[in-house]
């Protein structure tokens, strides 16, 4: 199929010495099957490859039709959704976070709620509760009113304004997706995914979200202001007669196969290896981790973290229409997958170091690691 290709993995390993050429080692090639390494995948595995990819640029097509630049965002929040986690998107206001969260409900054709935390949010108002009823007998019985994370797509808008009690409501619904109420467990339809904002620059009346709750969301998604040229976009759009109507391009049933599909990619061993050994660097007592781990890293990330980029690496590697991991998509999916997965320590924020600092010293300490020794 055009476009869809799987072509051998390459390394450079070695630096140049006395005029030597770098040496060049050449990994295997992974399919999906078990043939030998360079065999084209089967006619159904490319039909289904195919169907992805056209699915994927649908997608794209319409968010680009609200969205104004932002590619990278975009490409992580879809990863994020595709690979069924959650996306945590942080920026100042006016970035069009909500807006983005938005477009993205239009184009697809779910049930979407949108949450407005604020600090008298209580539980009840997420989850939902159990309200006295009348029976036809003139009884009363109490029957479970469900709350707006009963969706699919559910926008947790400004979530680092509610409480740690609220905030810790939506524990159980994004790690289990599911309710507990009065006892009683509710199933949550799929796909669900939770997409929640926050404003990194205020302070007074918000809560920094737990470790455990940050963990649980796929991707940190750092939200940059636009450039002059998607500016000057922005603002014809916004100030003019221009109007744009997202049409919905998939439903539920498309978006679970499209995430089966990503879960068959394999990963080569030395891929996987890479990846492991960027999640296990995190960690200051770890024999992979860089001096500035060691310096300024209090806590690192837990297994999440490795599950989070091998995953989110599988669904990357589709989009740029291949059928195996390569270690660009590794490097690539690293740094939203850990940024909000690596705790400093107080010398790390006295310094004002960052936790995208750190993973990129973890990259290039782990591929120096991992480079073959070459003899002078």
């Amino acid at each position: 199929m055009p476009g869809l290709h799987s072509p051998p993995l390459y390394r450079e390993c070695g630096r140049r010495q006395r005029g030597r050429p770098p040496i060049r080692l050449e990994h295997p090639t992974v399919t999906m099957s078990d043939t030998a390494a360079g065999a084209r995948p089967s006619p159904e595995i490319e039909a289904r490859a195919g169907q992805f990819m056209e699915r994927y640029r649908s997608l794209r097509e319409e968010i680009a039709k609200v969205i104004v630049g932002q590619d990278e965002v975009v490409e992580n929040v879809l990863v994020a959704i595709l690979a069924g986690g959650h996306a945590l998107l942080e920026g100042v206001p006016g970035l069009g976070k909500t807006l983005l969260v938005r477009t993205i409900s239009q184009a697809l054709s779910l049930p979407f709620n949108r949450i407005q935390f604020t600090p008298d949010l209580m539980p009840a108002d997420i989850v939902g509760t159990n309200i006295v009823m009348e029976d036809p007998h003139g009884g009363r019985v109490f029957q479970f009113q469900p709350g707006p994370i009963f969706a699919n797509i559910v926008l947790a808008d400004e979530i680092n304004r509610a409480t740690p009690k609220t905030q810790s409501a939506l524990l159980e619904a994004m790690q289990e997706h599911s309710v507990t109420v009065g006892g009683k467990i509710h199933r949550l339809s799929e796909p669900f995914f939770v997409l929640a904002t926050q404003n990194p620059i205020e302070q007074e009346g918000t809560y920094p979200l737990p470790e455990a709750q940050l963990d649980r969301f796929l991707f940190k998604v750092l939200v940059p202001a636009p450039k002059l040229k998607d500016l000057s976009a922005i603002i014809d759009r916004t100030t003019g007669t221009h109007t744009s109507d997202v049409r919905p391009v998939l439903d539920g049933q498309q978006i679970v196969a499209m995430q089966q599909m990503a879960r068959e990619i394999l990963v080569e061993s030395l891929v996987k290896e890479y990846a492991l050994k960027i999640m296990l660097a995190t960690q200051p007592k770890s024999e992979y981790a860089p001096d500035s781990v060691r310096q300024f890293v209090r806590y690192g990330s837990s297994p999440r973290g490795a599950q989070a980029i091998i995953l989110s690496a599988k669904i990357r590697a589709l989009f740029q229409g291949r059928y195996n991991v390569a270690f660009e998509d590794v490097d690539d999916v690293a740094t939203p997958a850990l940024r909000h997965r690596i705790i400093l320590n107080f010398e790390g924020e006295a310094e004002g170091v960052t936790t995208d600092q750190i993973v990129s010293d973890i990259r290039s300490a782990v591929r120096e690691s991992s480079r073959p020794k070459v003899g002078v």
